[in-house]
């Protein structure tokens, strides 16, 4: 096939009644349970935005389909089918990803290992970031976005995905169902196979799946697929973020980022720090931190921040708690949500939680060392 020829086929995918173009697609690999067919993960190897369009429009027209949303299997008629017209970009699949991981997929081992599961190849489309998912595949895809940056936290609907996803057995082998685990450790550890299981859960760690450039995350089980790392971001040994949550710029995490919170650049959430998050309480307040501010040690927060405010170590503030001002009156601390240079301290005399004014951003700023990633 020539290149014309090439794009005239994909002039005509795109104008297939049929084809309908999705706001987000990826290519990838999902893991199919035996027991009853649930989805326990899907990865998927290239994430597309708003961008190759002409691809997905290809590959529907090979599979026969058009539909800007939910997922298509792909088996290896259609895989072959798609390589075949994209042959003459063989040799620059460096700048083609798609079709690079059509390669990849083409030999792909239905059962890579003993686990009673399958690997199929598939393609998952979403017609609007704004809608609900309809499946395991579509809140995969949806986290993909999270994590390699393609959106930011709250910039895609994740509503109902708890009741889409599968409590899964994440293991050294990969993702089992709960239900055939027992029996499937106990014919591996007859064998002589071990197998280890890092946690039984909905989500999975995020780098098992997207490793962000320019992040150091110390330890990999406390950061879950759908959290954003922005450039220059560090995670260390205590350090947590959630799902739909994350940072916006270079930032020290030695504290919890929970569902849905976002943090701004050059903040610093100190050892065992914490900010509520949007699972509890019927899941509607979101918690923004801003810019250059200060979470001490064991400090927490139930409000947002502005720019450049300092929480003191060991600081719980909660929305409902009584804070004292400088001229001696009395408010909530729901009532300065998001008001920036604001230092939060208690008295070590009286007890009472007192707000200061602060004459410019934080000083200290974050250590310039431990961000050059």
């Amino acid at each position: 096939m020539t290149r014309d020829a090439f794009e005239a086929m994909v002039d005509a995918a795109l104008a297939r009644p049929q084809f309908s173009e999705p706001a987000a697609f990826g290519l990838g690999v999902a893991t199919i349970a035996d027991a009853d067919g649930a989805v326990l993960d899907t990865w998927f190897a290239s994430i597309n935005l708003g961008e190759n369009i002409g691809f997905a429009a290809a590959l529907h027209d090979v599979c026969g389909t058009g539909s800007p949303t939910g997922t298509v299997q792909l088996d290896a008629t259609a895989i072959e089918e798609m390589r075949a017209r994209s042959e003459l970009f063989r040799d620059e699949l460096h700048e083609h990803p798609n079709l690079a991981v059509l390669e990849d997929l083409a030999g792909l081992v239905e059962r890579p290992n003993p686990l009673p599961v399958r690997k199929v190849a598939v393609l998952t489309s979403i017609a609007a970031l704004d809608d609900a998912p309809l499946d395991a595949h579509d809140v995969y895809l949806r986290l993909h976005l999270l994590s390699s940056r393609k959106v930011a936290p709250h910039g895609v609907n994740l509503d109902g995905q708890f009741g889409l996803l599968s409590n899964v057995v994440w293991t050294t082998m990969g993702p089992c169902d709960v239900a055939s685990f027992p029996a499937a450790q106990r014919t591996l550890r007859a064998t002589g196979t071990t197998i280890g299981v890092t946690s039984v859960d909905k989500f999975p760690r995020m780098v098992d799946y997207v490793v962000p450039t320019g992040v150091r995350v110390a330890d990999a089980e406390r950061v879950r697929l759908g959290a954003h790392l922005a450039e220059g971001t560090t995670v260390m040994h205590e350090g947590f973020v959630n799902f739909n949550a994350g940072t916006l710029g270079a930032c020290m995490v030695e504290g919890r980022i929970s569902a849905g919170v976002v943090v701004g650049a050059d903040t610093d959430l100190g050892g065992g720090s914490s900010i509520m998050g949007t699972l509890s309480g019927g899941g509607k307040e979101v918690i923004a931190v801003g810019q250059r501010c200060l979470i001490g040690a064991n400090a927490g927060i139930g409000i947002s921040l502005g720019d450049g405010c300092i929480v003191e170590a060991g600081l719980y503030l909660t929305a409902g708690t009584v804070v004292t001002l400088p001229d001696g009156s009395h408010r909530k601390a729901k009532d300065l949500s998001g008001t920036p240079d604001l230092l939060f301290r208690r008295n070590s005399l009286s007890g009472s939680v007192e707000v200061l004014a602060r004459a410019g951003v934080w000083q200290e700023g974050l250590n310039d060392a431990l961000h050059s990633n």
